[in-house]
């Protein structure tokens, strides 16, 4: 075999970004394969299990809130929101702060 159609190898371990890369090009692929419609069912019914989960999530906040007040503590945790802010902008980026702030502010309803 000649140097010029030798095939070299590259050992490196993948750097995270390029594992992220090819798990997106990966899934671009995928995501050609299927049918819109039937996307946005699901899409419909993630949102459906969604909205649930916030109605959820603020019935337990307004429970937590009344049992605050009741005990003589105020109404709301900034530290513990500060706490939460951080586990969204973890998970989803620079966007899931305002998504968590979203969703605290849900929260946040008169008890």
């Amino acid at each position: 075999m000649s140097p010029q159609t030798a095939t070299v190898r590259d050992t490196r371990p993948a750097t995270p970004a390029a594992e992220d890369a090819a798990a997106g090009e990966a899934a671009a692929g995928e995501a050609a394969a299927v049918s819109v419609p039937e996307a946005r069912l699901e899409i419909d019914d993630l949102d459906r299990r969604i909205i649930g989960l916030i109605q959820e999530r603020m019935a337990v906040s307004a429970a937590i809130q009344r049992s605050r007040i009741a005990s003589g503590g105020p109404r709301l945790s900034l530290s513990r929101e500060m706490e939460i802010l951080g586990r969204y902008r973890e998970g989803l980026g620079r966007h899931g702060t305002a998504l968590g702030m979203t969703l605290l502010e849900l929260c946040r309803g008169r008890a």
